[in-house]
Parts: structure tokens; sequence; C-alpha cells
């Protein structure tokens, strides 16, 4: 599974109890407690497969930062599942309409909210899936579906590593790369 998913919450049990479950489930969990620490998370590491935000942070409320995601094109993909103790009819709307992807009231079922972040990270590997077939970038023209690149309409010929190696750099251009970090993913 491999999906990397940041916990915003500042009540530590909760935070504890998230990483466990996610955990054994085969997710990758970061936590933080504020949305300082959130948005630095996010500046130095805008990977993460899906967000659970709580609304109400000791800095602020979770929704100003739902706004900021939503309103980056690096980060507006990241789907949100908001995870709160607010359970009025206005804060739901407003959440939906910010951006967020799902709506959970505390408390929870732990169970629940498993299954609701594989069903936003369901939904949101399907529109990966129909997403545009080919790619150009300049002189580069990258074609997912038949694995061919071409360089001013010349084709290069490439080992299946080096495609998923230019694939995954042309995906996240503009973003340094650890070597760890391409091993890993390609």
């Amino acid at each position: 599974m491999n999906k990397n998913i940041l916990v915003i919450e500042d009540e530590p049990d909760i935070r504890k109890v998230l990483e466990y479950n996610l955990g054994r489930e085969g997710f990758i969990v970061s936590s933080v407690s504020s949305l300082h620490d959130a948005e630095h998370k996010l500046q130095n590491n805008n990977d993460f497969s899906l967000l659970l935000l709580d609304l109400m942070l000791p800095d602020g409320s979770g929704l100003d930062l739902c706004k900021k995601i939503k309103g980056n094109p690096e980060t507006e993909s990241i789907p949100i599942i908001i995870l709160t103790a607010k359970e009025d009819e206005v804060d739901k709307v407003v959440g939906f309409e910010l951006g967020a992807d799902d709506y959970v009231t505390k408390p929870f079922s732990v169970r629940e909210l498993i299954l609701r972040i594989k069903a936003v990270l369901k939904r949101g590997q399907k529109k990966e899936d129909i997403l545009e077939v080919e790619r150009q970038f300049g002189d580069l023209s990258i074609d997912v579906e038949s694995h061919e690149v071409k360089v001013n309409y010349d084709q290069i010929d490439l080992t299946a590593l080096e495609f998923r190696l230019l694939r995954q750099l042309v995906d996240r251009r503009g973003r340094v790369q650890s070597r760890d970090q391409l091993l890993s993913d390609v």
C-alpha cells in the first residue's frame, strides 16, 4: 500500500490511536499537533496521499489550512478528511465548500475512518488512472500508455526502469528528490 498520511491532530491520545491503527493497515503515518508544524511538513514534503485534519488546533483553525492547501496548485490534489468535534451542519458545509473530501465527527469509529480513508484514496486513484495519456514538456513527449519517449519527435529507447524514473522526475518536476525516495518510488 505505502500511502503517506499526515495526521494533523492536537490531542495526543487520538494521534497515537490513529498512528497505531493506520500503521497496522500498511499506511506510512506522519503526525503533527499544530497548523505551523503541518505547514512546515507540507513545505518540505507534499507527497502525502491524504491528510486527516482536525479543525480546532492550538494555533488556529484547520479550515484555514484546508483553504490554503486547496488553493495551492502543488497541493490541491491531496485529499483531506476533516476529523473534528464540530458536528454542526454549517461546519460540515464550510468544510466541503473549502475542498474537504470527507468529514468525520468525534467520537469516531477507527474501523469506519479507515474504510473512509480507503474509499477516498480509491476515488483519487481512479482520477489518476484517467488522466492524460501523453505528457508534453517543451521538446520532450512522454506517452504513458505505450511507454514511448520522444525528443524533437525522435524516439528515445529507454528500459522500463529508466522510463519509470523519468516519469517520476517529470511528475515531481521542480522538487528536489532524494536518492532513497527515488529508489523506493521507482
